[in-house]
């Protein structure tokens, strides 16, 4: 059953403590019980800050080993409210600002922090997107001369995948690409919209190969007259990306922590009617239980193939 405080009054009551934040991060990573992860023996003597000491084998382990709290010298209490902070700006929050609400000192400290939360936006093993999906491209970074349009030099290029649900936007995906040509684009589809899918685009020579994927291509007309838009939905989800780019974060994105910020934007985009700031909380700690952790120094070299 799902445990989470409905308001942030609830919120403080029930965290007002580092024991009671151990004991909800133990009932979300161990629901039926702890169970040893070497000998599998579900007896185990606690110790202090979440430790347990395995009666069999007499393996140590702590509730944050494993997770993306591992190894982090500062309370959970700290990390929770960080967390419902997070969640509670509609709009996300920068480390500047997260650093003055938390009132920590150092801004590395608290710019990995988001970085942390970020990777556990994305659940693992989450389901591709399904039914009509609309794909296009965009490039994301600041305004360089040269050639423009797909080929431009200096920017990142982000795949777009959005749901068509007749009268609304679906869930979407955000993938970054090497390149506009058909190996990238062809690949970002297959990891992004389920086959069997009709995938709509328009009539880029990167698109050609989809139909032999197993996915229904529809393309839409190659020219468009002024005031046309071909792909709206994915134009739509282009233009909310970019603006929460410049709005909260002032465009100031490395190209190598792209993907950390495209993975926070999903997270917010495809859970926008969720009334309840609680089972957000409560979803990003599930899943920063389940996500691999991941380290400072990794977060700071970006993600592979950056």
């Amino acid at each position: 059953m799902e445990d989470y405080p409905k308001t942030v009054l609830e919120f403080q009551k029930r965290f007002a403590t580092e024991e009671a934040c151990i004991e909800y991060l133990e009932q979300i990573r161990w629901p039926d019980g702890f169970r040893c992860p070497r000998c599998g023996n579900d007896h185990a003597w606690v110790m202090k800050r979440g430790l347990h000491w395995c009666c069999r084998c007499d393996y140590q382990v702590s509730v944050t080993a494993g997770t993306i709290f591992q190894n982090s010298r500062k309370p959970l209490q700290l990390w929770f409210n960080a967390i419902w902070h997070v969640i509670s700006q509609k709009n996300g929050v920068s480390a500047r600002g997260l650093q003055r609400v938390l009132g920590m000192k150092r801004y590395e400290t608290v710019w990995i922090w988001l970085h942390k939360l970020r990777t556990a936006m994305v659940r693992p093993g989450r389901d591709r997107l399904s039914g009509t999906v609309e794909v296009d491209e965009t490039y994301i970074g600041g305004k360089k001369p040269g050639k423009r349009g797909r080929g431009a030099a200096g920017k990142a290029l982000v795949l777009i995948a959005v749901e068509d649900k007749g009268n609304c936007l679906g869930r979407i995906r955000l993938r970054r690409v090497a390149d506009a040509s058909a190996a990238s684009l062809t690949l970002a589809v297959e990891e992004s919209v389920q086959p069997g899918s009709v995938v709509r685009t328009d009539a880029w020579s990167g698109y050609v190969e989809l139909a032999s994927e197993n996915y229904e291509h529809n393309v839409v007309k190659e020219e468009a007259h002024i005031g046309d838009s071909l792909l709206p939905l994915a134009h739509r989800v282009a233009a909310l990306l970019k603006s929460w780019l410049r709005g909260t974060h002032q465009g100031a994105i490395r190209p190598s922590h792209l993907d950390y910020y495209l993975d926070e934007f999903t997270f917010r985009f495809n859970r926008r009617t969720s009334r309840s700031r609680g089972k957000l909380f409560y979803r990003l700690i599930e899943q920063a239980v389940t996500v691999d952790p991941v380290t400072g120094q990794e977060i700071r070299g970006g993600r592979p193939g950056s």
